[in-house]
């Protein structure tokens, strides 16, 4: 082929360092954003607090205009992949590891709790292994893990003459420990540990026993009626001895292995004033920062100095930044503002008033795309009348009605969940029967849309949900 040159003409999205700055704070969650605003503040000289939020803005806020978004950006476009990310100085990351270090120091796990326990018995050392590797088999709900034949099959050959009555004994001690029925292999070993533990003149505790030795697959089916008839209990009786069962735990663990508190920050106010509803950012939680005009004005035009084109840097980075806040608030109270005037019979009415909206609905009234829109409405929260919401609660989809309307997803799991509250506790209502009054009330839905929508709100099945009174 013999070589040539070509001349082509075409466009191209370019995208800008700001552009991809915008995007990213977009998607941020408010917590994050105040990580990614302190990394700013560390690493760049010309960005400062800016705590007089009663002072006039300055000259250099004056000039900012909000970002334009193009609604042809990629969903996965993300900064780091065309640009190196600005760190903070290595000593404030120290710091900042070791608050978290101390943050998190004060929370014992299970495991940290048993191994204590184990030091205090004083086992021999043989034990004391056997101890170890049982403790590090249980879960974190407090359930052993694995057989005694496999912790027995790795423990053969580093302790001589090991009997599997030996291991047996080391787990009876373990169940001792706190919390009771930690250790167990099954739940109904772990609720048996539990009743054991009870005092002697614990009423009802001999039936307990009995009920959760002899009878757990009939209780566990909800079999009331043979378990009077095994038992030789009326309903009273048998409610009595319900109500010791119901006191233990199924899972001991949880008591132990708790999670950080994570409190939400809501982004957006929603209020109602004389009969108008009202969407404000949460000021609060609303980041300010301005350019440093000491710094600013230590630039020389003419000067290419290291240190001057450094500054220079330093300033078009701080910009940028607060122009990508700035476009960062505007566009989230933008798409508040939509969510809540769509959304206005669900803060008057209840979940059960929600309509059905999509992505797609609020992008065509702001103009911008739908992953802009996705980006905005995730880990974003919503204060309003009726709590703290996700922005992403108010999108669903949704179901036809007889009379050609449409019924949102989450409308129909509020109809479901007010049933199920108000059903007949001894004669649950079935799928199919919710299924049912929801056609009556002109809602087209399918035996398997109740159960996925029952499923969803975590409420178990009619079998499951049957009582005894």
């Amino acid at each position: 082929m013999k070589p040539s040159l070509q001349l082509r003409l075409g466009q191209q999205l370019a995208m800008t360092p700001q552009l991809q700055q915008a995007i990213r704070l977009l998607q941020l969650s408010t917590l994050e954003l105040h990580t990614e605003i302190q990394q700013a503040l560390d690493s760049n000289m010309m960005l400062e607090p800016d705590d007089e939020q009663d002072q006039a803005p300055s000259d250099e806020s004056e000039t900012i205009e909000p970002l334009d978004i193009p609604s042809e950006l990629d969903v996965d476009t993300a900064w780091d992949d065309l640009y190196e990310p600005v760190t903070a100085p290595s000593s404030n990351s120290s710091a900042g590891d070791r608050d978290l270090e101390l943050q998190h120091g004060t929370q014992q796990s299970l495991s940290d709790l048993l191994y204590w326990q184990a030091e205090l018995c004083r086992f021999s050392p043989e034990d004391l292994v056997i101890a170890t590797a049982i403790i590090d088999s249980i879960d974190e709900t407090g359930y052993l893990s694995c057989a005694l034949e496999e912790i027995y099959e790795a423990l053969i050959g580093h302790i001589e003459d090991l009997e599997l009555d030996q291991i047996h004994a080391v787990l009876r001690q373990i169940q001792n420990f706190e919390p009771t029925g930690v250790g167990a292999r099954d739940l109904q070993e772990c609720l048996l540990l539990q009743l054991d533990q009870l005092p002697e003149d614990t009423r009802w505790l001999t039936e307990a026993k009995t009920l959760v030795g002899d009878y757990m697959d009939l209780l566990g089916a909800r079999d009331f009626t043979q378990v009077l008839r095994l038992m030789r209990l009326d309903r009273e009786q048998l409610q009595e001895v319900m109500g010791v069962v119901q006191l233990l735990k199924p899972h001991p663990g949880d008591a132990i292995e708790g999670k950080p508190t994570e409190y939400i920050v809501p982004d957006v106010v929603v209020s109602q004033r004389k009969g108008e509803w009202h969407v404000e950012l949460n000021q609060e939680a609303l980041p300010r920062l301005r350019i440093n005009n000491d710094y600013a004005n230590l630039i020389r035009r003419a000067d290419s100095s290291p240190d001057n084109t450094s500054m220079r840097t330093h300033l078009q980075e701080a910009r940028w930044f607060i122009k990508s806040l700035q476009s960062r608030s505007d566009t989230l109270l933008r798409v508040a503002r939509c969510i809540v005037d769509r959304q206005r019979d669900f803060l008057e009415r209840g979940a059960e008033s929600m309509k059905p909206m999509v992505l797609h609905d609020v992008a065509e009234v702001v103009g911008m795309h739908e992953s802009t829109i996705s980006r905005v409405t995730t880990q974003k929260y919503m204060l309003t009348p009726r709590g703290v919401f996700e922005l992403k609660y108010f999108f669903s989809s949704h179901v036809s009605t007889d009379t050609g309307g449409e019924a949102s997803s989450t409308a129909i799991r509020a109809m479901l969940k007010k049933l199920i509250a108000a059903e007949n506790p001894t004669k649950p209502l079935s799928d199919s029967k919710l299924a049912g009054i929801l056609g009556e009330q002109g809602i087209n839905v399918a035996r398997r849309t109740v159960a996925k929508y029952r499923e969803s709100l975590l409420i178990p099945s009619s079998s499951e949900r049957k009582q005894l009174w």
